[in-house]
This record gives structure tokens, sequence and C-alpha cells, in this order.
């Protein structure tokens, strides 16, 4: 399969959805695929909103921007480069679009509440609780096939990573 992609000095890919939907699993084989870097955006969160997430506690907009701020800093600095942020609502995406210093592919991995909810019971050493996931699903505005590129992750992660190479620009 031949696949054209943007020039690779130019990639700034985010990998969005709710938590536990895969994005760390997919941004790193897409990394290693593509002989780019993979970043993880939970890394870039302020210690104050990994503090309340860890206790349960759902972010507020207000919390979220000066982190989707350091998300598009890093997509500006260091593309190429693939992210890893929820980026659940269009204003974040276009947030981050705004200070990227270039266009921004996202990738959306969607999946049921109860697909995602057995992979999150199941992962360890992660600040973000189960008990969050709802919030994660209310807040989330599916992007439009206009805005990302949408996979479903129910299949495994070869796959996944094959169908995302494939509809890349």
């Amino acid at each position: 399969m031949t696949t054209t992609h943007p020039p690779q000095d130019a990639l700034r890919l985010v990998i969005m959805g709710v938590a536990g939907c895969g994005k760390s699993s997919v941004g790193e084989a897409l990394a290693t695929r593509l002989a780019i870097r993979y970043r993880d955006g939970d890394d870039l969160h302020p210690p104050e909103n990994v503090a309340r997430m860890r206790a349960g506690v759902p972010l507020t907009d207000a919390d979220r921007w000066p982190w989707l701020d350091q998300v598009a800093a890093t997509l500006r600095a260091e593309a190429p480069v693939i992210l890893g942020c929820s980026a659940l609502k269009r204003a974040y995406r276009d947030r981050i679009r705004a200070g990227a210093g270039g266009p921004v592919t996202f990738v959306h991995l969607a999946g049921s509440r109860d697909l995602i909810a057995a992979r999150m019971a199941q992962r360890t050493g992660h600040y973000m609780p189960l008990s969050l996931l709802d919030s994660q699903f209310a807040a989330l505005e599916p992007p439009g096939p206009d805005e990302a590129i949408t996979v479903d992750i129910a299949q495994p992660l070869p796959e996944l990573v094959d169908a995302i190479l494939a509809r890349l620009p």
C-alpha cells in the first residue's frame, strides 16, 4: 500500500479521544511506523490539573486552557511530532490549531463507553480514575469529517494504525 503523507517536518498529528481510548498505544505505534517522536499530552498538564484528576475532580475549561496552550506550543516547537491529547471540544481543537504554528491533523479514537471502561479498569499506574470517564463522554464533542479522521478502536492495534496511515492527508 502506498500512502502520501505530509512532509515529515510539517507533520503535527494529535491523537484525541476520551481517557482510556488508547491515545498512548496508538500514538507510540504510529510514531514507530512514521519514525517520528510521540509525546503524551498527559505529561504537559500542570501539577494542579493532575492533582484534581487524581482526586476524581473533572477539569473545567479554565483548568484546560493553559494545558491546551502547552499542547499547541509543543506541536509548534517539536514538529514533526505525534501528540496524545483528549481535545474533547471543538473549542479546544481550535485553540490547539491556532497556536500550533502550522496545520494539525486530528485522529479521533472512537469507541463505546463499555469498551473504554473495560480498558481503563485493566490499566495500572495512571492518575485518571475510571470515575471520570462519564465526565469525559459528557464533554466530548465528536469531531466531524471536516475536523478529524475518526477510527473505531474496536479493531486490533496493527489494523487501527494501518487505517490511520491510509487516511492521513
